[in-house]
């Protein structure tokens, strides 16, 4: 019988480049040192504990009391086995002894960070062992699959979908209930389930921590959509730069397999799946859904003009329902709950939570899950504390290279899909970078701009050869040594690449810059050589 006394060492990529395998060893060390073992004190590995930049992280657990450390080194593992050993029944919130040498690694669980969030996709994660399918179908992982094949019919799931509001969490933000029923509802055949782990933004890792951290709640996910559309195959198609998401995924879905969840006939029933990992060739471009299906088909990657849409026509020319990550590991939750439930939370156009990974001039980095319509400044200056030094927040970038920068005084807008459009940025994936007074903005255009560069698949001219242009445009500007004339000349270049390009990547190219110019226009014209010609200038609306 496990230990009601629990250490959870948090074993994601952030806290293992933090020494966290190190500390877990010492931990072990310590517990046999005191003359202990496993059934007076469980070590356990589990997924991020979300406060990353704290790295590494340990959860104590004990009847009553949690209590969360941070920053730890492998010679403080015998005070922290003997602290979660100490039997004085407080809560986090006891006081720490000056004396105490955990008490600067204390971090607090009722403050904002932990408290103003709302986890449902992030609910296994920090909880379970990625590795143990024991431990995810203790926690309740699998159950809802269950429930689906045995007692609803894939149209009540569809439905029960719809009702949740629910939208794609990869950035364009689609219905997933209207996606789902495109699938199901085209004529006889195979059909294919397909998850975008292709997580490829700059400071984004919310895909990468779920997949390190919760594996299991994803082919569940996965499984549930499979049978709401009728697909009997499907494919995570996961970046190369996520070696261990790829290998707890591919350990997933084989220990799915032993236990029957995977296969065929699951559950007694006439359903069959198979999924596999495909691994990409670390192209951006095989974000979008298009060339991904190109690349699965071992083709290269290259996006391809739309209608027909993937959903009627996608992998070897077959319906194929593509959502990413966060979508996914959102359904079991929805059936568990209700679509109601789900609805519940957030906006009228944008119901549930949303996973951001939290990066840049803030005091507690990491991943944040809040309900949508949350105020952008409750996210940054709330439970993310600002900036460290305590200095303004200059602008907050939403996106990564889709998306645009937000300055300070828009900070009160409501974070959820309309109300991020109508600034000049998007939600994308979820990656949110601080930024302080320090900034300069043309610098960051110019930065996800020869990201952009870097990354075009070069089929189409306008976004092969018009992010260049733009790069080095924007050089003049870094470099202060731009002109009025060039302020103009990138105005209607960013105009032409958005409106010209093939795909959503070379049309979402520009936002960068056009938000820049848009909320920080002063920053370009200070550096033309003649500044006073610049004044005036229109600006971006």
């Amino acid at each position: 019988m496990p230990s009601p006394v629990q250490v959870r060492c948090c074993d994601a990529s952030g806290c293992r480049s933090a020494g966290s395998q190190g500390l877990r060893a010492a931990l072990e060390g310590a517990r046999e040192a005191a003359g202990l073992d496993a059934s007076a004190l469980t070590i356990k590995p589990v997924g991020c504990l979300r406060q990353c930049g704290s790295g590494p992280l340990v959860a104590c657990d004990r009847p009553g009391r949690t209590r969360l450390f941070g920053g730890l080194s492998p010679e403080l593992a015998g005070a922290l086995i003997t602290d979660a050993l100490a039997a004085d029944g407080e809560g986090d919130t006891a006081p720490a002894s000056a004396s105490d040498p955990l008490a600067p690694h204390r971090i607090d669980l009722d403050g904002p960070f932990f408290a103003l969030q709302r986890p449902v996709v992030l609910e296994g994660c920090g909880q379970v062992n990625p590795e143990s399918i024991d431990d995810a179908l203790a926690f309740g992982t699998y159950a809802q699959l269950q429930r689906v094949l045995q007692e609803l019919t894939p149209e009540q799931v569809r439905d029960e979908v719809r009702r949740s509001g629910l939208r794609g969490r990869g950035g364009a933000g689609y219905p997933t209930g209207l996606k789902w029923d495109t699938v199901a509802l085209q004529p006889p055949g195979p059909r294919y389930v397909v998850c975008n782990a292709d997580e490829g933004d700059p400071g984004a890792f919310m895909d990468r921590s779920v997949l390190e951290s919760d594996p299991h709640r994803l082919i569940e996910g996965m499984a549930i959509a499979a049978y709401a559309v009728g697909a009997e195959r499907g494919f995570v198609y996961v970046r190369a730069e996520y070696p261990l998401a790829i290998e707890r995924l591919r350990l997933a879905l084989q220990q799915a397999r032993i236990r029957h969840l995977l296969g065929n006939h699951i559950h007694g029933t006439p359903f069959n799946l198979r999924l596999e990992v495909r691994v990409g060739a670390g192209a951006y471009v095989c974000g979008e859904e298009t060339a991904l299906l190109l690349s699965i088909q071992g083709q290269r990657g290259m996006p391809q003009p739309r209608p027909p849409f993937p959903a009627q026509s996608g992998l070897w020319g077959a319906p194929t329902l593509i959502n990413n990550v966060e979508t996914f590991t959102a359904v079991p939750a929805i059936l568990r709950q209700g679509g109601d439930w789900y609805a519940a939370m957030g906006t009228e156009h944008s119901k549930g939570t949303k996973v951001f990974a939290l990066s840049g001039a803030v005091v507690n980095t990491g991943l944040v899950e809040v309900p949508m319509g949350t105020p952008l400044r409750t996210v940054v200056e709330v439970i993310g504390g600002g900036v460290p030094d305590g200095s303004p927040i200059k602008a907050v970038q939403t996106g990564g290279p889709s998306g645009g920068c937000i300055p300070a005084e828009r900070l009160d807008t409501p974070v959820d899909y309309e109300s991020l459009l109508e600034l000049g940025s998007m939600m994308g994936s979820g990656g949110m970078v601080v930024m302080g007074e320090s900034t300069s903005m043309p610098e960051v255009a110019r930065h996800f701009m020869g990201f952009s560069v870097n990354e075009s698949c070069g089929k189409c001219v306008p976004c092969r050869a018009g992010t260049v242009q733009l790069a080095q445009l924007l050089d003049r500007f870094v470099e202060r040594r731009a002109t009025p004339a060039d302020l103009e000349r990138l105005d209607a270049l960013c105009q032409m690449v958005k409106v010209t390009s093939l795909c959503g990547l070379g049309q979402s190219a520009p936002n960068p810059v056009l938000s820049t110019l848009r909320w920080f226009r002063h920053e370009y014209e200070a550096a033309c050589r003649e500044p006073v010609d610049c004044v005036g200038t229109g600006s971006v609306r």
